[in-house]
């Protein structure tokens, strides 16, 4: 919750969040920033979870079943799109960039708070043996995944990038790293 502390209050404009269906980011979104809240997600039940969330918190967004890969918004539509431990569980991270990158308008941001395969290699080892396993216990979450890299390769300019291991979690599993993105003209 701190990592999506540091990156969600950042979004502005016209906002689409990937894998909005936990409602985790809703209580950092700067509303006063905000002009509207669009949202995709493939877990119905997760949906209906959001959109209760968001009656209790007083907030209206467009919350939509779907996947980040076939994304069903116009190009250039969003001023900023929002991924928050996401990018981790697509089928096809690149397909999901790509969607990303046509939904942003001229000069829109990509926020993103990801975890992903680990800088040291002792922790990376790991990550390859247990990734089999815990992809099928987990949601469909790879622990492999190399985000910063996915993303510059995507055609973004990645800003402010950090990372670092969460406290209190095995390093297999607690790399996250952050930042802002911009489409590379």
């Amino acid at each position: 919750m701190k990592d999506r502390a540091k990156i969600v209050p950042r979004a502005s404009g016209d906002v689409l969040e990937l894998g909005c269906g936990g409602a985790a980011n809703l209580p950092y979104y700067d509303w006063y920033k905000v002009r509207s809240l669009s949202g995709i997600d493939p877990s119905e039940e997760l949906l209906e979870r959001a959109q209760a969330e968001l009656v209790h918190a007083g907030r209206k967004a467009n919350f939509a079943i779907g996947v980040a890969e076939k994304l069903p918004f116009a190009s250039g539509s969003f001023d900023t799109v929002v991924t928050t431990f996401t990018l981790c569980s697509v089928q096809d991270p690149i397909a999901a960039l790509a969607e990303a990158k046509r939904v942003l308008k001229p000069g829109g941001k990509l926020l993103f708070v990801e975890h992903g395969h680990a800088p040291d290699a002792s922790a990376a080892k790991w990550q390859s043996r247990i990734e089999p396993i815990w992809k099928h216990i987990a949601g469909g979450c790879h622990l492999t995944r190399p985000v910063t890299q996915a993303i510059s390769a995507s055609g973004f300019a990645i800003e402010g990038l950090q990372g670092h291991y969460l406290k209190r979690t095995p390093k297999w599993l607690g790399w996250v790293e952050w930042g802002e993105a911009r489409v590379i003209s």
